[in-house]
C-alpha cells in the first residue's frame, strides 16, 4: 500500500479527514438509489482500514491500535448516526482480527507476567483497556444501532483475547453471556491492572455526561474494577487524580456514591498512595479536595489510616529538597499535610480518631513547625504562589494546627497558658524557636500523667534512632519533661539514648543533654542512676566545645560525690588528666570549673592511687602557679586555692605558707631549688604560655624562663 510509505502523522491526518467525510454523509436511505453506493462506500473503508493493518506487517498490531485511536473519537459526542457508524468500523475491524493472523502477541495483556518483564512495543496490545471501557459504555448509550454494534465488537474482542490465550493452551474459549456479565466475568479477569485503571477513568469521566451514558454501568463498572489490589503508585495517583478532576462538574447521586465507594476502598488498600496523591492535588486543600477528606474520614477504619500517613509524612522531612517538582516534593507535600490536618481537625466526625493517635499527631506537628521554619523562600513561594487568598502562611499554619488540636481535645487551658508566656509567637521565630518549644512542653507536663508518660515514652522512641531533621526539637522537648517529678520512675528510657546524642555533632545537642542530666543528678531520687553516664560525659571532656565543657564539669563533680570511696578514688585518679587541658580553655567559666574539679580530686583520691595521683598534681603545679595570672579573678583565686589544696597533698610545708601570702616569684624559686632535674620539664611546660592570649600568663611565663 501506498499509504504505508506516508509519515505516520500524514496518514493519521489521511484517515481523519477520511473518516469526517463518510461518517458524516446524510442519514442511509435504504430503499433509495444511493443505498447500493452508500454500502460499497462503507465496505471500502472497511477493506482499506483491513488492507493498513494487513500490509503494517510486524508493526500491524500497532497499526491496528493507531485505527482504533483514531475511531474511538468518533463514537462519542457526536450525531448518533456518526456515532453508529464510526462503532459499526470498529465491530468490523474487531471481526476481522478474529479471522486475521496477526504477529505472535505478548501474552502480557492478558495475564500476569514476571516482575522484570519486558517485551516489544510491536508485541503489546495497551490499549486493551480503554477500548473495554469505552465499548462498555457505547453498550448503555440511548441510539439502539450504536449499543448493537458496542455489543458486536466487544463479543469479537472478547473472541480475539480468547484465541490469544487458546494459542497458548491456556483457556478455551467461553461461551456468550449477558452484558455486563460477559464484561465483568469474561474480559476482568484478563485485564491487566493497566487496562482496568484505562476503563475505570473511562467510566469517572462519563460520569460528566450522563444523558449519553447509563451512570449505573459506569459506577458498577467502577465498584468492580477498584477492589483490584495490584494497582500500582502511579495508578492510584492517575485515579485520584481524575476523581479530584471531575468531582466538581458530577452532579447524579448515583455517580457520587460510586466515587465515595471507590475512594474509601482505594484508602484501604492503598492509603500511603492516596494520601500523597490528594496532597499533590490540592496542596492547600481546595473545597473539593476538602470534600475527599470527609470521605476517607466517614469511616473509622480509612480515617485511621489516613491519619497514620499524614503523621508519617509529617515526620519524614528530608534535609533538603528531593525532587525537581513542586508536586511530589516531600518538603512541599510535608507542608500540605499540616494544612489538610487544620482543616480535618474543624471536622467533628474525626475526633475519636485524632484522639487515640494524638500523642504522635502533637509531636508531629510540633516538629513541623521547626521544619517550616527551614523552607527556604522558593519553597514558600511554591506553596502559595497560586493561593495567595490564604492569609495564614506555612509557620502560621503549623502553629495554628497545634493550637486547634490542643483545643478539640480539651486542652484550652494549656492554649491560653502558652499564649500568655509569648510561647506561640516564639515558635514562629527561628532565632526564638526552641524557646517556644520549652515553654509548650513545660504547660503540657499539666496535663493528666498517663498522657504525659504516653508523650514521653514515644519521643524516647522517636529519638532512639539519630539523625532526623526534628531531633533537637524533639530533646528540648524530652529534657523539659524531665523536670515532671512524676516520670521520675521513667527516667532510665531518657538515660538510654543520651550516650548517642553526647556525641552528636547537631550545634547546641550535647550542652542540651548535659543541662538535663545536671537537673537529675541534683535530684535525690534520679541522681544516682545518671552514674550508667559517666564512661561517656568523661570521654566527652576530650573533644567537647567550651559550652558542653561548660555544664559537662559540674555533671561530673555531683557524679563523684555520688561514688563509693573506691570507686570514686579510681574515677577522680582517670579524670585528673583530662583536667588538666581545660586549665588552658578559652572559656573562663571552663578555666575556672576544671581547676576547681582538679582541687576536689586531689580529696578524693585514697590508698595505692595516692601515689599515682602525686604525679599529676607536681605535673599541675607551674599551670597552677602562671594562672594565678589569669586575667579572670575567679580563675586566678580558683588557682590559688588549688595550688594550696596540692601543697597539702604533696606535704610540701614550704610552699603552702609561700602560697598564702601569695608570693608568685617565691614559689616559682622554690619550686626550681625542690627539684632541679625538673627544670627541663618546666621549661617545655611554661613555653606554650608565651604564645597565650593573655598578656598577664605572657608575662609571667618569660619571668618563670
Amino acid at each position: 500500500s501506498r499509504v504505508k510509505l506516508l509519515l505516520q502523522e500524514k496518514k493519521n491526518s489521511i484517515l481523519h479527514t477520511c473518516f469526517c467525510s463518510v461518517f458524516h454523509l446524510p442519514p442511509q436511505d435504504t430503499q433509495g438509489p444511493n443505498a447500493y453506493l452508500y454500502s460499497k462506500t462503507l465496505a471500502a473503508l472497511d477493506s482499506m482500514l483491513q488492507s493498513l493493518v494487513c500490509s503494517a506487517g510486524t508493526l500491524s498490531t500497532m497499526e491496528l491500535q493507531n485505527i482504533f485511536q483514531l475511531l474511538l473519537p468518533f463514537t462519542s459526542s457526536q450525531p448518533e448516526v456518526v456515532e453508529e457508524r464510526a462503532m459499526a468500523r470498529i465491530a468490523r475491524l474487531a471481526n476481522f482480527i478474529t479471522t486475521y493472523s496477526l504477529p505472535q502477541i505478548c501474552p502480557c495483556f492478558v495475564q500476569a507476567t514476571d516482575p522484570g518483564h519486558q517485551c516489544s512495543e510491536t508485541h503489546q496490545f495497551v490499549m486493551l483497556g480503554k477500548l473495554v471501557g469505552h465499548l462498555t459504555l457505547c453498550c448503555t448509550c440511548k441510539d439502539r444501532g450504536t449499543r448493537h454494534e458496542a455489543a458486536e465488537a466487544l463479543h469479537h474482542l472478547h473472541t480475539f483475547i480468547m484465541q490469544q490465550l487458546s494459542k497458548r493452551s491456556r483457556v478455551r474459549r467461553g461461551d456468550k453471556s449477558p452484558l455486563f456479565s460477559f464484561i465483568l466475568q469474561k474480559f476482568t479477569k484478563y485485564l491487566q491492572p493497566t487496562d482496568q485503571v484505562d476503563i475505570i477513568l473511562i467510566a469517572i469521566k462519563s460520569f460528566r455526561s450522563p444523558s449519553i451514558y447509563s451512570i449505573s454501568a459506569a459506577a458498577y463498572m467502577v465498584d468492580i474494577l477498584v477492589e483490584d489490589p495490584a494497582f500500582q503508585p502511579r495508578q492510584v495517583l492517575t485515579i485520584v487524580w481524575t476523581i479530584y478532576g471531575n468531582l466538581p462538574s458530577i452532579t447524579a447521586a448515583v455517580a457520587h456514591n460510586s466515587l465515595n465507594r471507590a475512594l474509601l476502598v482505594l484508602t484501604n488498600k492503598h492509603p500511603a498512595e492516596v494520601v500523597a496523591s490528594l496532597l499533590q492535588c490540592s496542596p492547600t486543600c481546595t473545597h473539593v479536595a476538602m470534600a475527599m477528606w470527609k470521605i476517607m474520614f466517614s469511616k473509622p477504619q480509612a480515617a485511621k489510616k489516613v491519619l497514620q500517613e499524614l503523621v508519617s509524612m509529617l515526620m519524614n522531612q528530608p534535609l533538603r529538597k528531593t525532587s525537581t517538582s513542586s508536586k511530589d516534593n516531600p518538603r512541599i507535600l510535608s507542608v500540605a499535610a499540616t494544612r489538610t490536618i487544620n482543616e480535618i481537625l474543624l471536622q467533628p466526625t474525626c475526633l475519636r480518631e485524632v484522639d487515640a493517635i494524638f500523642p504522635q499527631l502533637f509531636l508531629a506537628l510540633l516538629f513541623q513547625v521547626s521544619f517550616t521554619t527551614e523552607l527556604t523562600l522558593q519553597e514558600v513561594q511554591i506553596f502559595w504562589k497560586e493561593h495567595q487568598q490564604y492569609q495564614l502562611t506555612p509557620i502560621r499554619s503549623a502553629v495554628n494546627s497545634i493550637r486547634v488540636l490542643l483545643c478539640v481535645m480539651g486542652f484550652e487551658r494549656q492554649v491560653l497558658a502558652i499564649e500568655a508566656q509569648g510561647g506561640w509567637d516564639a515558635l514562629l521565630r527561628a532565632h526564638t524557636h526552641l524557646m517556644g518549644v520549652s515553654i509548650l512542653a513545660r504547660e503540657m507536663m499539666e496535663t493528666p500523667r498517663p498522657l504525659c508518660y504516653t508523650i514521653f515514652c514515644h519521643l524516647a522512641e522517636l529519638l532512639s534512632v539519630e539523625g532526623h531533621t526534628w531531633e533537637m526539637v524533639a530533646m528540648v522537648f524530652l529534657t523539659e519533661m524531665l523536670g515532671c517529678t512524676s516520670l521520675s520512675e521513667d527516667v532510665d528510657r531518657a538515660l538510654e539514648i543520651f550516650p548517642m546524642y553526647l556525641q552528636s555533632q547537631c550545634l547546641g545537642m550535647p550542652s542540651l543533654v548535659l543541662r538535663a542530666i545536671l537537673k537529675l543528678t541534683k535530684r535525690p531520687s534520679t541522681a544516682r542512676r545518671t552514674l550508667v553516664l559517666l564512661p561517656h560525659i568523661m570521654d566527652l571532656l576530650q573533644d567537647a566545645d567550651s559550652d558542653a565543657s561548660a555544664v559537662a564539669l559540674p555533671v561530673l563533680g555531683n557524679m563523684l560525690c555520688l561514688l563509693e570511696r573506691k570507686e570514686s578514688s579510681l574515677t577522680a585518679l582517670a579524670l585528673a588528666d583530662k583536667l588538666r587541658p581545660l586549665f588552658e580553655d578559652e572559656s573562663d567559666t571552663v578555666r575556672e570549673l576544671s581547676i576547681r574539679l582538679f582541687q576536689d580530686t586531689m580529696g578524693l583520691v585514697v590508698g595505692a592511687e595516692k601515689k599515682q595521683m602525686k604525679k599529676k598534681v607536681w605535673d599541675s603545679l607551674l599551670p597552677l602557679l602562671l594562672h594565678m595570672h589569669d586575667q579572670d579573678k575567679s580563675v586566678a583565686k580558683a588557682s590559688q586555692k588549688a595550688l594550696c589544696s596540692a601543697s597539702r597533698f604533696l606535704k610540701w610545708r614550704q610552699l603552702a605558707q609561700l602560697d598564702e601570702t601569695a608570693q608568685v616569684w617565691r614559689i616559682c624559686e622554690c619550686l626550681l631549688a625542690r627539684n632541679r632535674s625538673k627544670a627541663k620539664d618546666y621549661l617545655h611546660q611554661s613555653q606554650p604560655y608565651l604564645k597565650s592570649l593573655q598578656e598577664s600568663l605572657r608575662r609571667e611565663a618569660v619571668r618563670f624562663i
